[in-house]
């Protein structure tokens, strides 16, 4: 739902150009109609929200990127359908989209493109992407919600996660691993990882956990964001008789490493992080489902139409404003309910007479419980490092429902792995 450029917007824009001349922040803090103190993206007058949107619609996350950016359209169409209760009545909700297709240097110039017109950033998508901006956030008071769940999200106040991070996923993945063996000596250990932050995050939480249980790594191998051949490291993995690996990869590799596992009749057990997986997945006609007979997912967060509170509502929103745009998948829903967190954050702005990006984020350090109705674990926006949860399970998918199994229930990870 990108919006038309009008003279207010221009205005913006070229305000925005001014004020990163002189090293200011455009209209900081400017009182706005009846009283209430504002800022960029918002225009208390006509009651309208700019949000921004970095996606990857074009890259090699665009898998996962273009359900996220769906995420958002619906919230913000839903919102201004009106009746949604999110926000008061007759505040609607514009989002200024940019497609950076998964590449750091295009993410940095597209923020700078929008900075001047948005409040916050709705989505910020991907890890490597993520963090080159913030140092630009932190100057700009800008909050940008990350479509990433590295541990380096939650230590800095601008980029708030949704969820336990990468790390906490591949320690929890490692003791199911040990659990499932029977034990730590009948795990022979390998990981395929991104090469990036995103990657090492689950790597540091995979080798640690494993120093904890004793167990060994026989092979890790590294693969780049949109590489298709994945023979080597398939033969890598084969040859090193690895008997539990990790995947801290995105949908782009997870088909060709398993569909390449299949072809060499190698079969470990696979554990795939939050982001080696798609909805999509669940149709053969994608990939074969006969490659997924051993892969496991481990992840905090709901799957989609989970029977838990608050999926009826979401399913509702998606029914009135989703289906018509795009296919059912668990990344529609998890933007979905990141982008609730930013609207709560600026509805209590609101309620505080301060949506300035100052009042933005002291309204959001004000959120101490947030579940998003009831599907996901309490989130502690207090302070960063921020808290999003500690819990992860592992699940297996059932191609005959287009669903999941519970293999292993919520837990922690074992021990005290860093």
């Amino acid at each position: 739902m990108s919006r038309r450029p009008t003279g207010r917007t221009i205005i913006s824009i070229v305000l925005a150009h001014l004020a990163a001349c002189s090293g200011g922040e455009p209209n900081a803090g400017a009182p706005a109609a009846g009283g209430l103190r504002s800022g960029p993206g918002v225009d208390a007058g006509e009651r309208v929200l700019q949000l921004g949107c970095l996606n990857d619609v074009s890259g090699p996350g665009a898998a996962i990127g273009v359900p996220y950016a769906l995420g958002k359209r619906v919230l913000a169409a839903q919102i201004n359908a009106g009746g949604s209760g999110l926000l008061p009545e007759g505040w609607t909700v514009e989002l200024v989209e940019r497609d950076h297709a998964y590449n750091p240097q295009s993410s940095v110039q597209a923020y700078r493109e929008i900075r001047g017109e948005v409040l916050y950033l709705a989505t910020s998508f991907g890890t490597p992407n993520t963090l080159p901006l913030l140092d630009m956030l932190a100057a700009d008071t800008m909050v940008a919600f990350p479509a990433s769940l590295s541990s380096e999200m939650a230590k800095n106040a601008s980029t708030p996660p949704i969820g336990p991070s990468y790390r906490l996923e591949a320690a929890r993945a490692m003791d199911w691993a040990v659990e499932q063996a029977g034990g730590a000596e009948a795990v022979k250990a390998g990981i395929v990882y991104q090469q990036d932050d995103y990657g090492k995050d689950g790597q540091a939480g995979w080798l640690n956990q494993a120093a904890l249980h004793g167990v060994t790594i026989t092979s890790e191998q590294t693969v780049a964001p949109g590489q298709k051949d994945m023979t080597a490291v398939i033969t890598a993995l084969k040859d090193a008789g690895a008997t539990h690996v990790l995947l801290t990869t995105i949908p782009s590799a997870t088909g060709p490493i398993l569909g390449t596992a299949a072809q060499l009749e190698y079969a470990p057990i696979w554990i795939g992080s939050t982001p080696s997986w798609i909805d999509a997945f669940f149709k053969p006609d994608v990939i074969p489902s006969s490659v997924f007979e051993s892969f496991y997912w481990v992840t905090g967060l709901p799957y989609w139409n989970e029977p838990v509170p608050g999926m009826n509502k979401f399913m509702a929103a998606w029914e009135a404003h989703g289906k018509d745009q795009g296919e059912p998948d668990f990344y529609v829903m998890m933007s979905y309910l990141q982008g609730l967190t930013g609207i709560e954050a600026f509805r209590r702005g609101l309620e505080a007479g301060d949506v300035s990006r100052e009042g933005f984020l002291a309204a959001l350090h004000e959120i101490t419980d947030f579940t998003g109705g009831g599907m996901l674990q309490p989130i502690s926006y207090a302070a960063s490092p921020y808290v999003a949860g500690t819990l992860t399970r592992i699940l297996r998918p059932d191609f005959t429902a287009g669903s999941w199994t519970v293999v292993a229930p919520f837990a922690e990870r074992g021990g005290t792995g860093d």
